[in-house]
């Protein structure tokens, strides 16, 4: 079975980005980027209404990293290091099987300039490279016709579809699901 340990939390960087741990210090830009509808239209959750929840949800983050449960990144462009622009991670982590789910979500000023595919790049790297995985999952809600693109467009595949498998503000939607192996 797969040993996860994020001890100690491990950076990735890239030439124009920084992958980084969430502070305390990031809730403004974590409520500026998960308050925003088109942000959340998707993730099936309500966009965030308190700091206090953003300052929940960055305790909850770091839990599930100090328990070796899921690992969150803060997305920030080298430039300016200290402002969230996005987040992505790894979860649902299954070391009995070497696989985990990819999940990330970006700033809409930011979208259609390569930050996802880069940052998808490097988080894939260190799962196969660092964690050992073999294999990781991805699932979109099968409306979000840029997040298929993407995920195409960074070596996954599609595996399945999940019909009416999500209810969501009085919808059912239906699910894409990705994967890329080592």
């Amino acid at each position: 079975m797969l040993q996860i340990n994020f001890d100690p939390f491990p950076e990735l960087s890239s030439t124009r980005l920084l992958l980084r741990r969430l502070t305390k210090a990031d809730t403004q830009g974590l409520f500026t980027l998960r308050s925003d509808e088109r942000v959340m239209q998707f993730i099936g959750r309500e966009p965030a209404k308190t700091l206090d929840e953003i300052e929940k949800l960055i305790e909850q983050f770091n839990e599930g990293i100090d328990k070796n449960e899921a690992i969150l990144w803060g997305i920030a462009l080298k430039e300016d290091p200290q402002q969230i622009i996005g987040t992505i991670c790894l979860w649902n982590m299954q070391p009995h099987n070497y696989r985990t789910e990819i999940g990330y979500i970006l700033r809409p000023d930011h979208w259609g300039k390569g930050i996802m595919k880069e940052a998808i790049r490097l988080t894939v790297e260190y799962g196969f490279a660092s964690l050992g995985l073999h294999s990781i999952e991805a699932r979109t809600e099968a409306g979000n016709k840029a997040s298929s693109a993407l995920l195409e467009n960074t070596g996954f595949v599609k595996e399945g579809y999940l019909k009416e498998n999500n209810y969501f503000k009085g919808k059912f939607t239906d699910t894409i699901i990705y994967s890329r192996f080592q």
